[in-house]
């Protein structure tokens, strides 16, 4: 006798995943040593965004995050590496 799944708690895990799969990815959700390519950085906050700009994180930039720490995240940007906060972190879109 096969047992067979329907719906029930795997449904709404199965619906998780699919809205997770659709939304763009930010930094804190990279993988280690990959990179991405800057889509956006979205944020209300425009001394945020010109942090970033300076750091030379802007639209069609590679960024790769090398590691992180509690609230902090290592990343590398032309060929500089930086310390930047979970704020910074979920603005940055890949």
């Amino acid at each position: 006798m096969e047992k067979t799944c329907s719906g029930g708690w795997f449904k709404g895990v199965k619906n998780r995943l699919a809205r997770e799969a659709e939304r763009p990815l930010n930094l804190t959700r990279a993988r280690y040593n990959q990179p991405y390519e800057i889509q956006s950085i979205e944020t209300l906050d425009s001394a945020m965004t010109d942090f970033l700009f300076t750091l030379g994180c802007y639209e069609g930039q590679e960024v790769t995050v090398l590691s992180s720490l509690g609230e902090n995240y290592v990343i590398h940007v032309k060929d500089a590496r930086y310390s930047i906060d979970r704020a910074l972190a979920q603005a940055i879109r890949i």
